[in-house]
């Protein structure tokens, strides 16, 4: 009777071989790799960058941020931009705890670290969903623009280059969309693009109008928030800009999206004091299908139900 090959025995036999010879087999599974614990620190700087401040070199703030505080904050013979990162440093400290004694050991890199890296995640993310948002249901772009390809976005394809299209100016104009294409109009970062407005409507006699309630906008906050905030909107609006972009890195150096001006240009509209009222509505309007809009709606008819009870209720008694 021939003897049965197992080929069990071949792996066996190589197993022991490649030991003997001091080699891993191939034939097991790999190591796994042990746990690794993330510093606190880490996850602060991920929130410090969406809520407070995305462009902020956080070395330097707390270095400027503890010599203010050691100098007594004269706040009268601080500039406006020393006084702005008095505040941010402020925020921080709240937002860390404990924050006063690792900052001897150097932990603004792990802070540094996660803002960075939160910032990385979103704009890697954001890159693909952002077409998914911008493509009409049940159609395609044309031309088909990749989910991770950058160089066909911009004001090098129509649908983009539509949504990116300064508010002021009109892309349905042939000659101005053709400036746009080759460069002869350079759009500065204060030159908002009318993906900002709701459906896409820019009102020259109220700018408030529709203002940071586009579509496109309530995507790209749900895809990274659950509630606003002036940081965290300047934020999203930043990334949006970025996605629909051609620009293949987000850095606060590039000089052709200029991102960080543009951030600060949004983010000072809504820290403007004499804006006030505007920003709080704009922060009070949830979506109409929200779970917020749909608790709201709950309570309100609760609070009018136990009204009506409590009037019938007294004129029975009476």
């Amino acid at each position: 009777m021939p003897a049965v090959h197992d080929r069990n025995d071949d792996a066996l036999t190589s197993s022991a071989g490649s030991q003997r010879r001091g080699l891993p087999s191939a034939l097991q599974s790999a190591p796994r790799k042990k746990p690794t614990i993330q510093d606190p620190l880490v996850h602060h700087g991920q929130h410090f960058g969406w809520v407070v401040h995305v462009f902020c070199n956080v070395q330097t703030l707390i270095v400027n941020g503890l010599a203010a505080m050691a100098e007594g904050e004269d706040l009268e013979s601080m500039t406006a931009l020393e006084h702005k990162e008095l505040l941010v440093f402020k925020q921080l400290v709240r937002m860390v705890p404990g924050i006063d004694a690792r900052l001897m050991s150097g932990s603004e890199e792990d802070i540094q670290k996660g803002s960075n890296g939160a910032r990385a995640d979103d704009t890697k993310g954001m890159k693909a969903a952002i077409i998914d948002w911008i493509t009409p249901k049940g159609q395609s772009l044309n031309p088909h623009i990749p989910r991770n390809v950058k160089s066909g976005r911009g004001f090098n394809h129509e649908c983009t280059g539509a949504l990116l299209c300064p508010a002021s100016l009109d892309w349905s104009n042939s000659k101005i969309k053709s400036k746009l294409i080759n460069g002869q109009i350079q759009v500065a970062s204060n030159q908002w693009p009318v993906f900002l407005y709701a459906n896409y409507a820019y009102d020259p006699e109220d700018p408030w109008n529709g203002l940071l309630r586009s579509g496109l906008l309530v995507s790209a906050f749900k895809h990274i928030f659950t509630s606003p905030s002036s940081a965290s909107i300047a934020y999203v609006v930043t990334q949006a800009r970025f996605a629909l972009n051609s620009a293949q890195v987000f850095s606060h150096t590039d000089l052709i999206t200029d991102s960080k001006c543009f951030y600060n240009s949004i983010l000072a509209l809504l820290e403007d004091p004499g804006e006030r009222d505007k920003v709080e509505q704009l922060m009070a309007l949830p979506s109409k299908n929200s779970a917020l809009a749909r608790i709201r709606q709950k309570r309100e008819e609760y609070q009018a139900r136990a009204l009506r009870a409590s009037a019938a209720t007294s004129i029975v008694e009476d």
